[in-house]
């Protein structure tokens, strides 16, 4: 893991890297790591008793990031969830386009949804399971995203290098 600090510029800082990261926030960054990179979270939400897999969240909300750490792996960067403006992927800006829009641009980079489901709160989500990210869209448009490390078949975590 490189020490030094990456340089900030507009369109990396918020450029989705599936199974890696975004930006100089990278999957496998300990806590240390992160608040290095971001300071310190505006709060830190505990995992409830009763989910499944014991997590910290936490949350930057004047920036729109919730980063996701979870106990079964050290607390390692294992997720993000962000409603960001700038959000990029494969290049592209994607905040507010459309489910369809959405598709076309994974298809151009190979990728196939794996599911369209409309959620009970009127949003509909949009998965891709293998490449391990959801985008959530409401009346269409893009509102955020949540994407994690990749996971093999065997359920093995697979730490970007």
């Amino acid at each position: 893991m490189q020490t030094s600090q990456p340089q900030h510029s507009s369109t990396e800082e918020n450029e989705i890297v599936l199974g890696t990261g975004m930006g100089p926030l990278k999957f496998g960054a300990t806590q240390d790591e992160v608040r290095a990179l971001m300071g310190e979270p505006e709060e830190i939400e505990e995992s409830e008793d009763d989910d499944e897999f014991e997590h910290q969240a936490w949350n930057y909300l004047e920036e729109g990031y919730s980063l996701y750490f979870d106990r079964e792996d050290d607390f390692r960067l294992s997720c993000i969830e962000t409603d960001h403006p700038g959000l990029r992927i494969f290049g592209q800006p994607i905040h507010g386009k459309s489910v369809d829009e959405i598709q076309e641009l994974m298809r151009q980079n190979g990728l196939e949804s794996t599911e369209v489901e409309r959620m009970d709160t009127g949003e509909t989500r949009l998965s891709y399971e293998k490449e391990m990210i959801d985008l959530y869209f409401d009346e269409d448009q893009l509102q955020f995203v949540n994407f994690g490390v990749f996971i093999s078949d065997d359920l093995d975590v697979q730490w970007p290098a």
